[in-house]
């Protein structure tokens, strides 16, 4: 099973490459290609445009037999689970595919719906790599919500990038035409700026196109600034909703480099110089000071330091969902039970968090329009 919607064989080759047979695509086929996909694309980089959709409050729900909380996908009617799994650097590369099958397993069996990929992760692994364990195990496509991210793609000049020649228009006409061939359901930015998002929003207006409904962004502890002032205002404005990722500061908050940089961790490897520039920084060893103290906040709280930072990500009422990475069903576990310490992230523990942080207290100020 192929989930991107950028390089696939139902259709798209087709429609790409025989201008001829553009309109007689048949029913059954179309049909078959909405059973199929039904993606959640993520356009990534810059470039930018958005359009309000009829304004859902953002309303939390409980999953019976598994716990799991349900949000909007910003206020689209989309349900998806608070916590999400990402395979960047996972799958089809840190872990085998009997592992990926183990981590998708427990992440389904506890209330997980959604799942998170993209063309480049693995040079398009990861997304087959997923597609056949959902195939294997026999899930209902119609349970789950599968995100993908365009951009990088091919090593091609024309294999990159947001232009008509790689994703068929120019993004918010073709992000579009795939809602209407039934290929995606919904489509989101990633790593945009709230300018270059308020920029589609008016172009999607304009020309009675279809807006996104989400910024993929980076929250964690040690960085706040553009989910907690930027996106709430494109939430109350537009309908945005923010699906956060790295809520571990890519493992800096697992507390795994307090003392220095293991060999078999990933800050060790040549490709992640930047993670090891980053702990080894002023700013790195701050924050391992830092961590320490949280630590006491966790300990308190009956929890993991982990659960602490998941659960602080979960609170902010803008996250639609955040999206873990993890490479073992352990790690995974301990993740998921951020749920159950979302209820004592009162407002004196968030604020207490807030001082060792060294910043202002959250406030609600922050989502008014």
């Amino acid at each position: 099973m192929q989930v991107s919607i950028a390089c696939t064989d139902h259709n798209l080759k087709g429609r790409n490459g025989d201008h001829g047979k553009t309109n007689t695509t048949s029913p059954n086929v179309v049909n078959a290609a909405r059973a199929k996909f039904r993606t959640v694309a993520i356009i990534a980089r810059s470039f930018g445009s958005f359009t309000p959709r009829h304004h859902i409050s953002l309303k939390e729900s409980t999953g019976k037999l598994t716990g799991m909380k349900y949000r909007n996908l910003g206020k689209s009617g989309l349900r998806v689970s608070c916590l999400g799994l990402g395979t960047w650097v996972t799958f089809g590369g840190q872990i085998s595919d009997e592992v990926a099958e183990q981590l998708m397993t427990i992440a389904y069996e506890s209330g997980v719906n959604l799942f998170d990929t993209a063309e480049v992760y693995a040079a398009g692994k990861a997304e087959v790599i997923l597609g056949n364990i959902i195939k294997k195990k026999g899930w209902r496509r119609s349970s789950l919500v599968i995100t993908t991210k365009l951009y990088w793609g091919g090593k091609a000049e024309t294999e990159r990038g947001l232009s008509r020649k790689h994703i068929i228009e120019e993004i918010v006409r073709a992000m579009t035409y795939v809602i209407n061939q039934g290929m995606s359901m919904y489509w989101g930015t990633s790593r945009w700026t709230a300018m270059e998002i308020m920029g589609t929003y008016s172009v999607a207006r304009q020309f009675n196109l279809i807006p996104p409904v989400c910024e993929q962004a980076e929250y964690h502890l040690f960085q706040r600034e553009k989910v907690e002032v930027q996106l709430p205002e494109l939430y109350h404005k537009i309908g945005v909703g923010a699906m956060t990722w790295s809520p571990l500061a890519c493992g800096i908050i697992t507390g795994k480099y307090e003392n220095g940089i293991p060999e078999s961790s990933r800050a060790a490897m040549k490709s992640y110089q930047w993670l090891k520039d980053k702990i080894v920084s002023d700013d790195g060893r701050k924050q391992q000071a830092k961590l320490k103290e949280l630590g006491h906040i966790a300990e308190k709280l009956g929890c993991t330091l982990p659960q602490l930072a998941v659960a602080w990500c979960l609170r902010n009422e803008g996250v639609s969902s955040v999206l873990l990475g993890t490479s073992n069903a352990e790690q995974l576990t301990e993740n998921l039970g951020a749920i159950q310490v979302l209820p004592k992230m009162t407002s004196h523990v968030v604020s207490d968090i807030d001082h060792i942080l060294g910043n202002r207290p959250y406030s609600k100020k922050d989502y008014r329009s």
